[in-house]
């Protein structure tokens, strides 16, 4: 018995400044899992530990009073970092009609509760939304669809534009509203057949997406692909890109003519595209949703083959343009694509010529989220990113638009590319596209 309280003792030792540190950091994205249920746990667990080493005597020793002491840490740590959230949430819906106005129309935003991102679309703090499986579990279609309308209603009544409402419906692996709605093959599939089928059945993956998509009010999907297929296997840390069982083909030629079959008929049901990855990620081994990754290739080699697609399509489509979290040394060795102006003005703008959507895989991932996170969504607005998406944890939007807005109030954000940005919003895919499936969704609302 003695044996087994010594145990225990080690393993508070142990467990105490794993448990305060966890608390300190409850709103970190890799503690998404322990928000909510799992804080008051953590919280009341501290608690009752103080408790139990209170009535054993614990605190006549120094030492027991060293653990007492580390054990009431948690709950003033989780405190803490609370009333730093909220006082952050607080600034930034204080922000001015203005400040709004300037800087809202920029910002994506994943969510779970329905009031907070209410708030956000009625004030003008944010340009969209990103829909995906959490909104959907444990609930019927229709509610979703309810509530989709429901932030439209509220963005007319505020005389705002419609909002860009975004999912990730790339079928294959990556279907996050599928099921209930439909499960689609994953475009690979199709490089075995003629190219007349190819295009055929790709259109048609595209008109399924599109007429459901539309049915919710969703106006912009997170799709197709275009990273060339990697030829060999990437590294065993990567568990969430995998790239190789996403991308559509090796050959650019094949991924250019089944990606334009597929937004073709992406577009006839009045949903946008999003073309993804850019710069290309089938030759990047490291998994950006935790780490910092570099592309080492010519600029070169890239314009013969990885970015063929990207232009290709891009050349008789609507589409958006995502723009990933990777480094291209050779073009800008500082900084990953997603914010870098070399990459995106340079480039992209300049000589390519594309005067689209261009928008920023999700901010919460750890190559950027890991790192200055202000730095990168102040030089992402200076690039002339058009759309800062925040999706994997929408309560990080606080903390991301928070940067925008000490930028402006510093006089670090390029009025300029501001303005340039929102034209191009005007114009774009975006607000035709909005209006075009909030109509839908009122339709299918009536029927």
């Amino acid at each position: 018995m003695q044996f087994l309280g010594r145990i225990g003792l080690i393993v508070l030792w142990l467990a105490a400044p794993l448990v305060a540190f966890a608390a300190a950091n409850k709103n970190d994205p890799y503690l998404l899992m322990l928000r909510g249920a799992g804080n008051i746990a953590l919280v009341v667990a501290s608690i009752a530990i103080v408790i139990v080493l209170l009535r054993g005597g614990r605190w006549r020793t120094i030492a027991g009073k060293l653990l007492v002491v580390l054990w009431c840490l948690p709950p003033l740590l989780m405190s803490a970092a609370h009333l730093k959230f909220e006082l952050r949430k607080h600034d930034v819906l204080a922000a001015s009609a203005a400040e709004a106005r300037q800087l809202g129309p920029h910002f994506m935003v994943g969510y779970t509760s329905f009031p907070d991102v209410a708030r956000l679309a009625e004030r003008g703090l944010i340009g969209g939304i990103y829909v995906t499986r959490h909104n959907i579990r444990g609930r019927r279609i229709e509610a979703l669809r309810a509530e989709v309308a429901a932030l439209q209603d509220k963005r007319r009544a505020a005389g705002l534009p419609p909002l860009v409402v975004a999912a990730d419906q790339e079928g294959g692996i990556v279907g996050h509203l599928a099921p209930p709605l439909t499960k689609v093959p994953a475009l690979a599939t199709l490089t075995g057949l003629a190219p007349d089928e190819q295009q055929a059945k790709a259109e048609e993956f595209g008109r399924i997406h599109g007429r459901e998509l539309a049915g919710l009010g969703v106006n912009l999907n997170l799709a197709p692909v275009l990273d060339l297929k990697p030829p060999a296997r990437r590294n065993r840390l990567d568990f969430h890109t995998l790239i190789g069982q996403r991308a559509i083909a090796t050959d650019p030629a094949v991924v250019s003519v089944i990606a334009s079959a597929y937004v073709r008929g992406l577009e006839q049901s009045g949903v946008g595209a999003t073309l993804k990855h850019f710069l290309g990620i089938g030759r990047v081994r490291t998994d950006t949703h935790h780490f910092s990754a570099s592309l080492e290739t010519p600029v070169k080699e890239l314009e013969a083959a990885d970015w063929l697609p990207f232009r290709e399509v891009l050349s008789h489509s609507r589409s958006a343009l995502m723009v990933g979290h990777v480094t291209l040394t050779a073009v800008d060795p500082d900084r990953a694509a997603s914010h870098s102006k070399r990459v995106v003005d340079g480039i992209i703008r300049d000589r390519w010529g594309y005067q689209g959507v261009v928008m920023t895989d999700d901010l919460v991932m750890g190559a950027i989220y890991q790192n200055d996170v202000c730095k990168a969504v102040v030089e992402a607005i200076n690039a002339g990113v058009d759309l800062l998406l925040v999706a994997y944890d929408g309560a990080q939007f606080y903390r991301v638009f928070a940067c925008a807005l000490e930028g402006s109030r510093q006089g670090k954000l390029d009025a300029a590319m501001l303005r340039a940005s929102e034209a191009r919003l005007e114009r774009g895919f975006s607000t035709e596209q909005a209006r075009a499936a909030s109509r839908a969704v009122r339709v299918v609302d009536r029927n």
